[in-house]
């Protein structure tokens, strides 16, 4: 992240909150999912016959996550890896399973789009903390926990800060200073900066799952929960 995005975000305590209308707000969510699933209709669809038809079903990949108040939910993605296996029948690293196919969705951000149906259904908002795994839930600083706070998002202020380039801590703070700054017009500011990011293909990496596996775990979430899960090693980003 660089400075000058340090110095607008200040610490997730430096001003006190300035929350928009929550119903302009799940208008606005309304209104774009709304036409984001209209308009992408023809290629979600034929991006869903594509996985079937080289990867086989599931389309979707569904794995629960804490949404509002922590509350479980399932967000919509896209499948973008296979279900390969070694020798001994472990999964093969995350690296190695995403599919090419996958890779191309992942770097346009199109595994993403589905999302807007949880976005319809109230799961989830257009801008808001990126859903993480559930096993995070408990082990969060407790500075941390009020990320949960609002609903989370299809992106949100730490995407368009850095999002695979800055470290867990740093992340989760740009979450809770989202959380006391929300604004309709900081919303629509996150969606623009989205735009440009989606077309620029800017801190998208096509092997990893930026929820799981970041760059830095200063915060140490992610050694916890992959012990949790038995995974013992980092895909190969190769």
């Amino acid at each position: 992240m660089t400075g000058v995005a340090f110095e607008e975000t200040g610490t997730a305590a430096s001003a006190p909150p300035a929350h928009p209308m929550p119903h302009t707000k799940r208008a606005i969510d309304l209104a774009v999912a709304g036409a984001l699933a209209v308009v992408f209709s023809p290629l979600m669809l034929g991006v869903a016959a594509a996985i079937r038809w080289k990867m086989g079903p599931p389309v979707l990949f569904k794995q629960r996550r804490p949404g509002f108040r922590g509350k479980s939910f399932v967000p919509y993605k896209f499948r973008t890896m296979s279900e390969a296996r070694d020798r001994l029948g472990k999964l093969l690293s995350d690296g190695e399973r995403v599919e090419p196919m996958g890779s191309l969705l992942r770097r346009l951000s199109i595994d993403e789009l589905p999302q807007v149906f949880n976005v319809l259904k109230g799961e989830m908002s257009m801008v808001g903390p990126r859903p993480l795994l559930e096993e995070y839930l408990d082990r969060y600083p407790p500075e941390f926990q009020r990320r949960h706070d609002v609903k989370p998002g299809i992106t949100g202020w730490a995407q368009v800060n850095g999002r695979d380039t800055l470290t867990f801590g740093q992340r989760l703070a740009l979450d809770v200073w989202y959380v006391d700054h929300q604004s309709i017009p900081l919303d629509l500011k996150i969606m623009a900066l989205t735009v440009l990011r989606v077309v620029g293909m800017s801190g998208n990496r096509a092997w990893q799952d930026e929820d799981e596996i970041l760059a830095i775990d200063d915060v140490n979430l992610t050694d916890l929960a992959r012990a949790r899960r038995g995974i013992d090693e980092t895909p190969d980003p190769a």
